[in-house]
């Protein structure tokens, strides 16, 4: 790469930087560290109660259980600019939708290697799973990766990108798995992983704000909307047919839409968006916004409060949790300026996807070079967490040398 090409991507990533909102960066770095600490924490065994998921049949919630609505509150919140900045770009509705349909696809596609590098059947695909889905997961971040310009080879770019997609097309059909009857089966579609269950909401989000988003108040009748649905599925009022995969119907319970729906709506309180300039006092707005959330959540726990049964307390009392979270990181990152503390946070928010990654590529390497002192060691309570407080930030480490060196996926 010449020293012009480094001087352009230079100018280009300070451009980006400072149209960027730092608070939703750190907010979602901070989202994403917790959900690795969470992630690993899971395997601790002699921990108090909180420090998990709460269980199915109780009516609680732990900080556990507010990691995956705050990833969705957070793709909220970032809708409203990517679509505007995307209309910018190419104002064209069907080069936008293709976009959706395929960031959609790919986090599918990535959630569905997660979750069946467990279920592979190695005598009768050749490799194990751990390996097939390093394999996988390889080639899905060449294909994913943001590659700086080089006018030398120009197209080495779309090589890789190419080679990568063509190696996930080549694991997805090599893959076997043997069903607990003894039949040979392909791909196990029932669960796609948390990246699955984003890219179906994202879409489901898409088709609800796209067609409306020239409305201010839109992203706020959604959320009423999805809420009041949540809550009617909960209570048995409306009954949804159980064999109809999220697939088909990306809407689920409404819990999920909900939750997106109200990262829009604090999007639209605290950010620029197309014509809709800021709103006055938007942190006094969040936090009334916050407040009726909460008030809403209170009248409906009759209805129980689980993450497991996606009720529409549990999305209200994180909704209310992620928006006074945020209003607070705006006033420290955005109003105050306070953010060299989050130096860590910053490019693993940036860098959402390759920081969600790292821990599983960690994991399927370990497990394909037989290393497992870390598994066996330090595995019981209060040490425990320690070592995993060490992963973290080791992991954020990784994540903030990696984006240096310019490795970014980017959907």
């Amino acid at each position: 790469m010449t020293t012009t090409d480094n001087a352009m991507m230079a100018r280009r990533e300070v451009a980006e930087a400072t149209n960027r909102v730092i608070s939703i960066d750190i907010f979602r770095g901070l989202t994403i560290a917790v959900m690795i600490f969470v992630n690993a924490l899971a395997e601790v065994k002699g921990l108090p109660w909180w420090t998990y998921h709460a269980l199915a049949h109780v009516d609680a919630m732990t900080y556990v259980d507010m990691v995956f609505p705050f990833f969705l509150f957070i793709i909220g919140m970032s809708l409203p600019l990517s679509v505007n900045q995307r209309l910018k770009r190419n104002p064209s509705m069907a080069a936008l939708w293709l976009h959706v349909a395929l960031r959609s696809l790919s986090l599918i596609v990535l959630g569905l290697i997660l979750a069946n590098a467990e279920k592979a059947d190695a005598a009768r695909m050749g490799i194990s799973g751990s390996v097939w889905a390093l394999i996988a997961l390889i080639c899905a971040a060449l294909s994913l990766n943001v590659y700086p310009r080089w006018e030398r080879h120009p197209q080495y770019s779309s090589i890789l990108k190419i080679v990568g997609l063509a190696g996930v097309v080549v694991m997805f059909a090599i893959f076997r798995r043997t069903t607990p009857d003894g039949h040979v089966a392909w791909i196990d579609f029932s669960y796609p992983e948390i990246l699955g269950l984003i890219g179906c909401s994202y879409f489901a989000a898409c088709l609800l704000f796209i067609p409306t988003r020239r409305w201010r108040w839109a992203p706020l009748a959604w959320f009423i909307l999805l809420t009041a649905f949540c809550a009617a599925c909960t209570a048995k009022a409306i009954t949804l047919p159980s064999h109809v995969p999220i697939y088909f119907w990306p809407f689920g319970n409404g819990a999920m839409g909900s939750m997106i729906m109200g990262g829009v709506v604090i999007s639209y309180l605290f950010l620029k968006i197309g014509t809709f300039p800021k709103i006055d006092r938007p942190i006094t707005l969040a936090i009334a916004f916050a407040a009726l959330s909460l008030i809403a959540g209170m009248l409906l726990t009759p209805l129980g409060i689980s993450k497991i049964r996606a009720t529409p307390t549990w999305c209200l009392y994180s909704v209310a949790a992620a928006t006074l979270i945020f209003a607070l990181l705006y006033w420290i990152c955005d109003i105050r300026r306070w953010t060299r503390w989050a130096f860590l946070l910053r490019p693993a928010g940036a860098n959402t996807l390759l920081t969600y990654l790292l821990p599983d590529l960690w994991y399927f390497l370990l497990v394909t070079l037989g290393i497992t002192y870390l598994d066996t060691h330090l595995s019981l309570g209060w040490p425990a967490v320690v070592k995993t407080l060490l992963f973290t930030v080791f992991m954020l480490i990784l994540a903030a040398g990696l984006t240096k060196a310019r490795l970014r996926l980017q959907l």
